[in-house]
């Protein structure tokens, strides 16, 4: 289950939850420029958690001055929108193109295609 900051955190960006978060998922942190074109705290309305890199463990959610960190599973209805990814601190990752990385299977031998042979072959 991933956290999520909605709508309270707009213009306020109090950076307790930052403080708080022992894995750093949650940005832009303050006084920190990024070198990856990532935008800083001045330039975004709101802090965002990172979902790939948060472990859950819910240490922002009391610290937040404005209430604004809920569990996934707890958002209100009115701010399921803001679980939409990615958030623009966080730009998309790309999609593994898993098909690319499957092992070619040998090409069936003349030899083989003996209907005995095909019954027991497991390639399609």
């Amino acid at each position: 289950m991933a956290y999520v900051i909605a709508e309270p955190c707009i213009g306020v960006k109090d950076t307790a939850c930052v403080d708080a978060c022992p894995v750093d998922c949650i940005h832009p942190k303050k006084n920190t420029a990024y070198n990856d074109g990532r935008p800083g705290i001045d330039e975004v309305p709101q802090l965002y958690i990172d979902p790939v890199e948060c472990i859950d463990c819910g240490a922002c959610v009391p610290v937040c001055p404005v209430s604004a960190i809920f569990a996934l599973d707890d958002l209100p209805e009115k701010w399921k929108h803001y679980d939409d990814h990615p958030t623009p601190h966080m730009p998309s990752r790309p999609t593994p193109d898993f098909r690319r990385h499957r092992p070619l299977l040998p090409q069936r031998s003349s030899s083989l295609l003996h209907p005995r042979y095909l019954a027991d072959d497991p390639r399609p």
